[in-house]
C-alpha cells in the first residue's frame, strides 16, 4: 500500500506565494516520476508540473516563471513553489507519484493524494 500525503494549501491574495509538499509512503520499491495536478471546478484535471527521479522537469505553460517543482529523492517528496499566484490558479492540487511496489517491482502504478486546496482572491 502506498500513500500519498499533501500539505501547503491554503488562501492567498492575488501575487502571493504558496509552497505545497508531498510525502510518500508505504511499500515502496521506487518511484519513477513525481508531479501535481490541478482541478477547478467544471473543469478537467490538469497537470501542472511532474519531474522524474533524475530531476528533469516538465511545467505547463500557465505556470512557467511562477511556479518550480523540485524533490528530494530520500525523503520521497515532491514540493510545488508557487509566486505571483493568479485567481486563476485556484483549484484543487493532487500529488501523483508512479511507484513499484516492494510486491511488484516490474509495474510503475500512479498513485494519488487526497489533495488540497488552493484558493487565490483577487
Amino acid at each position: 500500500q502506498v500513500r500519498l500525503v499533501e500539505s501547503g494549501g491554503g488562501l492567498v491574495q492575488a501575487g502571493e506565494s504558496l509552497r505545497l509538499s508531498c510525502v510518500a509512503s508505504g511499500s515502496i520499491w521506487s518511484i519513477n516520476d513525481m508531479g501535481w495536478y490541478r482541478q477547478a471546478p467544471w473543469k478537467q484535471r490538469e497537470l501542472v508540473a511532474r519531474i522524474t527521479s533524475g530531476g528533469v522537469t516538465n511545467v505547463a505553460d500557465s505556470v512557467k516563471g511562477r511556479f518550480t517543482i523540485s524533490r528530494d529523492n530520500a525523503k520521497n517528496m515532491v514540493n510545488l513553489q508557487m509566486n505571483s499566484l493568479k485567481p486563476e490558479d485556484s483549484a484543487e492540487y493532487y500529488c501523483a507519484a508512479d511507484v513499484r511496489t516492494t510486491s511488484s517491482r516490474v509495474t510503475f502504478m500512479r498513485y494519488w493524494g487526497q489533495g488540497t486546496q488552493v484558493t487565490v482572491s483577487s
